[in-house]
């Protein structure tokens, strides 16, 4: 009789009755944790009026969605938890006292994430499995639905569910876009902090300003002589920008103090700064996402990461793919795209639509920027 009910509530996932949503993403890392906003945004359009939780690992998630109205509780698990299993147990058996009526693990293949939301307590549980017997879910959806962008692969969980699971079929073929939704306030001093930092623009001329963050994990990471020739080439292309380099975390220039600097450890606050320019220009990694959620443009560049997955999208963001490029041509590439902003008097407003919209189901596009070699 209890396996008969089992498999009813397979075949449903009920628009209404849902009022308490748990998002388990145990990561620390910036990228991913921003990367995660769209499904808040995806969650709060289908289930109005229910309240998020959102299961994280470290304290960068309490930053990220420190203005969404509709998420109660970030909880952070200790980074590296297992070696400090007093907390950290503490924390998953406290969360284990809500009964929710939907989890979902938006995660392709991680196997701490299924273990977890296995562990807690939920009416309904989505994610991606090929194994409906043995996922743990109540709801799997196959990893085929996953498509390329990690962005939006929780969106296509969630409405491939619907669609297969509660007949609902969305209309909308967009996706929502990363946010952490800073507020006026925050914008307002990050506007007065980049009027701290840069000489004004001279009457009557147009001066951008253009964020540069120098820094990324690995290989990722352009080499200081490439960001000099890099940069040396763009500011001969448009003297009349103005430059900003972003500090990494760890406190020093990866520009050797040639250019303008802020810094802050706070998020948000680096988020507000660059929210104040016209073009964001960094290599792939989380202040990549952190620009993009902060609405400002932002040119992302790839050399051995793949820009499918990774690439920044929406209000005229684009990627870059550098292999094959020198630092030179790189910056042609940018001024190439952005010809109304970085040329002879570029105007902030055509930044928007210097780069068209990517469809992410269809990777092959990605040359209809102009920007891949």
């Amino acid at each position: 009789m209890q396996k008969n009910s089992v498999r009813a509530e397979q075949v449903s996932l009920p628009k209404k009755g849902v009022y308490r949503i748990l998002v388990c993403r145990p990561n620390h890392r910036l990228g991913n944790t921003i990367l995660l906003t769209p499904l808040i945004t995806e969650l709060e359009r289908i289930y109005k009026g229910a309240e998020i939780d959102i299961l994280s690992e470290g304290p960068i998630a309490e930053e990220v969605f420190a203005s969404f109205f509709s998420v109660k509780n970030v909880y952070c698990l200790p980074k590296r938890g297992f070696k400090r299993p007093v907390p950290f147990l503490g924390k998953l058996l406290r969360i284990r006292k809500t009964q929710y009526d939907l989890i979902i693990d938006p995660c392709l293949g991680s196997g701490f994430s299924r273990a977890l939301t296995k562990f807690l307590h939920g009416r309904f549980k989505l994610g991606f499995s090929d194994d409906a017997t043995g996922s743990g879910l109540t709801h799997p959806v196959p990893t085929a639905a996953a498509h390329h962008h990690m962005a939006q692969r929780p969106i296509n969980l969630l409405r491939w569910a619907r669609a297969h699971y509660a007949g609902e079929n969305d209309a909308t073929g967009d996706y929502p876009s990363l946010d952490i939704r800073l507020t006026d306030e925050e914008r307002a001093q990050g506007r007065a902090v980049i009027g701290q930092l840069l000489p004004p623009a001279r009457l009557g001329t147009s001066s951008p300003v253009i964020g540069i963050f120098a820094n990324a994990t690995g290989a990722k990471r352009y080499p200081a002589s490439w960001w000099n020739e890099f940069i040396e080439a763009f500011e001969a292309m448009s003297p009349q920008s103005r430059l900003l380099e972003l500090i990494p975390m760890h406190g020093h220039s990866m520009l050797g103090e040639a250019w303008p600097g802020y810094y802050s450890s706070d998020i948000r606050r680096m988020g507000a700064v660059m929210a104040g320019m016209d073009l964001m220009i960094t290599a792939d990694c989380g202040v990549m996402h952190l620009a993009v959620a902060s609405k400002v443009p932002t040119v992302g560049m790839f050399s051995v990461t793949d820009a499918s997955v990774y690439a920044p999208y929406g209000l005229g963001s684009c990627p870059l793919m550098t292999h094959g490029l020198s630092a030179r041509e790189a910056a042609e590439q940018v001024m190439r795209s952005f010809p109304a902003l970085l040329g002879p008097g570029g105007s902030a407003s055509s930044v928007a639509a210097a780069s068209p919209a990517l469809d992410w189901n269809d990777a092959g596009r990605m040359g209809s920027l102009g920007l891949s070699h």
